[in-house]
């Protein structure tokens, strides 16, 4: 018996339109992350990309459980000495919402070349509307 490969040029790519409104920030993030890693589909192989496009409208209204709106910071690095910053997560989902979801996806990802592929599939949009609708999606509920 032979493990099947999928090939990169027979993959069939469906979108899908989930809206985060009242979704817990990390719960989205991990399927948002195995519906573009493709993890849902029977097809799956690692070193290939067979994931699927997402478009997560309502990400403003994301929830973040506990104390980590007030307690969780986003940190970065500008390369100087001394150059560590940090943005609490309450500052961070007031001013930029769509980048805590994409911080929180891209942490789901594989860290290579294949990873920076799958995440340029995954389009946020902090209101209820997307400029998306020739490409037909689907509703996705979990």
């Amino acid at each position: 018996m032979k493990s099947y490969m999928a090939n990169p040029n027979e993959i069939e790519r469906k979108w899908y339109v989930i809206d985060a409104e009242g979704k817990v920030l990390g719960r989205l993030a991990s399927e948002v992350a195995s519906i573009l890693r493709g993890k849902n589909k029977p097809i799956y192989t690692p070193h290939v990309d067979t994931g699927d496009y997402v478009i997560i409208i309502n990400a403003d209204k994301v929830k973040l459980t506990g104390k980590k709106l007030d307690q969780k910071e986003y940190r970065y690095h500008s390369g100087y000495p001394g150059g560590l910053k940090s943005v609490p997560y309450r500052k961070l989902m007031d001013k930029n919402p769509e980048k805590a979801i994409h911080l929180a996806v891209r942490g789901m990802l594989p860290k290579n070349r294949l990873g920076r592929k799958m995440i340029k599939k995954l389009k946020i949009y902090s209101g209820s509307e997307h400029n998306h609708e020739a490409q037909k999606p689907e509703v996705y509920e979990f």
